[in-house]
């Protein structure tokens, strides 16, 4: 697996596909590919004019960049985030943080997975659920780095900054999530000048459960901010 040496740090990363086009994702709590410093990833990888996509967490970093480098970018979509996590998400981030050092980062990853997928997953899609429920359970982050990242996600806050943010931007919730309830992410657009918004099938973990209404509206509004438009 390729790793990049950034600012003192190892960076896990993974290149797919080819074009003239790149898209750079991020992803969320517990993810192995996550990376605070993504700035420093793209520019070792020498990658400028991207169209940047983070989900959950991932949109949280998705929009510091987009405050702080807006050169880079293309465009920006924050999947299934929030510009801050109020009460009720603040609340379940410290239950978690509880947790983990006495059940072990994997157990509270189970726990996430009830909040994560919608019900008729859980019905409909026992073979899916089952090996996703056992990736949980294999789950090898360390938990100082789980700690830390939940800290992060409970103290972000970009509400005072989000007018600043003039990268074309696409705000996109699952319509049944109730991990990053909507309303959280529909403030997160309302609060950004001019973005896009839209809602697709599934719930927090909409890109694992219906990945083709995800990367449908995904890639509607990356290929009319793309090369010339």
């Amino acid at each position: 697996m390729p790793f990049a040496t950034v600012n003192d740090i190892e960076i896990h990363y993974r290149l797919a596909g080819q074009g003239d086009q790149t898209i750079v994702l991020v992803n969320g709590l517990a993810d192995d590919l996550m990376a605070e410093d993504a700035k420093g990833l793209v520019d070792h990888l020498g990658i400028t004019g991207f169209h940047l996509i983070g989900v959950s967490m991932g949109g949280m970093i998705a929009q510091e960049y987009a405050l702080g480098y807006p050169g880079d970018l293309r465009s920006v979509t924050l999947g299934c985030t929030y510009a801050a996590p109020g009460p009720f998400c603040s609340r379940m981030f410290a239950v978690w943080a509880d947790m983990a050092p006495i059940l072990g980062v994997p157990f509270v990853m189970r726990d996430v997975t009830l909040w994560a997928f919608t019900v008729d997953f859980f019905a409909q899609r026992p073979g899916e659920l089952a090996e996703f429920e056992t990736a949980m359970r294999y789950l090898d982050q360390p938990l100082p780095a789980y700690l830390a990242q939940l800290a992060t996600i409970q103290h972000h806050d970009t509400t005072s900054r989000l007018s600043q943010l003039s990268t074309p931007t696409l705000v996109l919730a699952g319509e049944q999530d109730i991990l990053i309830p909507v309303s959280l992410s529909r403030q997160l657009h309302e609060a950004i000048p001019g973005s896009e918004w839209v809602t697709v099938a599934g719930g927090h973990a909409c890109l694992w459960e219906h990945p083709a209404s995800f990367n449908a509206a995904v890639l509607d509004f990356v290929r009319r901010h793309g090369k010339g438009d």
